[in-house]
């Protein structure tokens, strides 16, 4: 069995063929007149009429079809193979009474499966019902050097699909399709805030003080301004809410952001998030409003509102349930949180065989690692609300009870699928907050928020009411019921 670089010597011989014939390898232009869905779809229009019809029958309109060769074989004289551009496959067959011999023998000599060529010809259907084109000229587009993977297995290794992910699609159409469901699920989550009259808008990925969420960045180097800057960790959450102070009614954004956290089958460092800020809107109006968008989302994308994910049935049409934060882990942990103390929370997160990182741990912690352990059990959909005020540092209090804040998470299959909250526009409430978290900071924790001075003064200025809202591509991810890495179309990699 050859190699894979003996394989690849033999075709840089044939590339060399190709070179020495005075003919272009890799031309800038074809003459593709159709797409191979669009030949398939108008196939009795172009097609020419079969052997046994009688001579005045039509004979077909010619055509030029591209694509990439996926199947090479010998018949009786004539070739055969199967282009695919994407849009479809078809078959060819290339023969000598066409091409002639030494046309033929010059496709045997140097074309390869792998290779993107150019076929000219017309359609028929043979005996066999296979619709065909007759190829009467054809042209490199590309030669390939490399072979591709055994079409009937592909790549078996996971780690190798995700790290060479076009040979994954090439033989996956399941990726492929994945790939279209991300794009209709993210356009329709902008299609449906855009309906809402929200506005679409773009705010720093570089800062200086990273904010809006409980996670610890990425840092790099600024060269021209000769500081160090930080990527993104939230939507620009601080930066809409200064819009809303700004007078904008409604604003989102979609993009990238990043947290150098863990990875696991929820969590990934790079990814896609999108967040909603809405003026004179509060935590109530605001789950109203995101159960309105799953809901249209999910129809939009899967055309469904029922999904199996992770073991759990999720009907997203059913009535959304209301989850008390303190009563949840008060059920499943025996915990009162309103009233234990740290080491009392940690023994019973030992007692429970929950790990936690012990780096940095206070309090916050402490009841988050209990909360999670708790979600599990959960199928949703529903919000988890009443959550105490030590965990969310930008959210409103809540009025009848200021121990607790007026923010909601998206519970779907055990887990968190979008958090919002009735945004804090309190500055001196604010500043003690940010004061707080700089705290845990100092003392070791590396996701608490830290005091961002100008976003105090923005609010100083004064903010409305406002209702804020973050969804990332868990929620594609969970929704496909797949790993969170497998939904990416190029997920990041540790180079080998």
């Amino acid at each position: 069995m050859p190699t894979i670089e003996e394989l690849r010597k033999i075709r840089v011989e044939k590339l060399k063929k190709l070179q020495d014939a005075g003919i272009l390898a890799y031309p800038a232009k074809t003459g593709r007149t159709h797409s191979i869905a669009e030949a398939l779809k108008n196939f009795v229009k172009f097609s020419k009429a079969p052997a046994s019809a009688k001579a005045s029958a039509r004979r077909g309109k010619r055509i030029v079809l591209a694509g990439r060769i996926m199947a090479l074989r010998g018949h009786g004289g004539a070739t055969f193979l199967d282009i695919n551009d994407g849009s479809g496959k078809i078959q060819v067959i290339i023969k000598t009474d066409k091409v002639g011999e030494k046309g033929y023998q010059f496709f045997l000599d140097v074309f390869d499966i792998g290779d993107f060529v150019e076929i000219k010809g017309t359609l028929f259907t043979t005996t066999r019902g296979e619709k065909t084109i007759e190829a009467e000229d054809y042209k490199m587009l590309s030669k390939s050097l490399l072979t591709l993977p055994e079409k009937w297995h592909g790549i078996q290794d996971v780690e190798e699909k995700l790290r060479k992910r076009y040979l994954d699609i090439i033989f996956n159409p399941e990726v492929k399709a994945m790939i279209g469901k991300r794009a209709i699920f993210w356009n329709s989550i902008r299609e449906f805030l855009t309906k809402k009259e929200f506005l679409e808008v773009e705010t720093p990925v570089l800062e200086t003080t990273p904010g809006g969420a409980d996670a610890r960045p990425f840092i790099t180097h600024h060269n021209a301004l000769d500081i160090d800057v930080f990527l993104r960790i939230s939507m620009g959450e601080l930066w809409q809410k200064k819009l809303m102070v700004a007078g904008f009614e409604k604003t989102f954004e979609i993009g990238r952001q990043f947290r150098n956290e863990g990875m696991d089958a929820e969590h990934l460092q790079d990814y896609t998030q999108c967040e909603f800020y809405w003026a004179y809107a509060d935590y109530e109006q605001g789950m109203k409003l995101v159960e309105e968008m799953y809901k249209y989302v999910a129809k939009k994308t899967f055309g469904t509102l029922k999904f199996k994910i992770r073991g759990f049935d999720v009907d997203l049409g059913k009535k959304w349930e209301k989850y008390d934060f303190q009563a949840m882990i008060a059920k499943h942990t025996g915990i009162n949180i309103d009233e234990a103390s740290l080491p009392e929370i940690e023994k019973t997160l030992q007692k429970l065989k929950i790990e936690y990182d012990k780096k940095g741990f206070n309090i916050t912690r402490a009841i988050d690692n209990c909360w999670k352990y708790c979600r599990k059990n959960i199928a949703g959909p529903g919000f988890l609300i009443n959550v105490p005020i030590v965990m969310e540092p930008l959210a409103k209090k809540m009025e009848k009870n200021p121990k607790l804040v007026q923010r909601f998470q998206v519970i779907l299959a055990g887990s968190e699928n979008g958090k919002g909250y009735s945004e804090l526009n309190d500055p001196l409430d604010q500043a003690e907050r940010f004061a707080q978290q700089q705290k845990f900071r100092d003392a070791g924790d590396q996701e608490a928020q830290r005091y961002d001075k100008d976003f105090i003064e923005a609010l100083e200025y004064g903010m409305p009411p406002t209702c804020g809202f973050g969804v990332s591509e868990r929620l594609f991810s969970f929704l496909m019921d797949k790993p969170s890495r497998d939904c990416q179309i190029f997920p990041l990699m540790k180079p080998k």
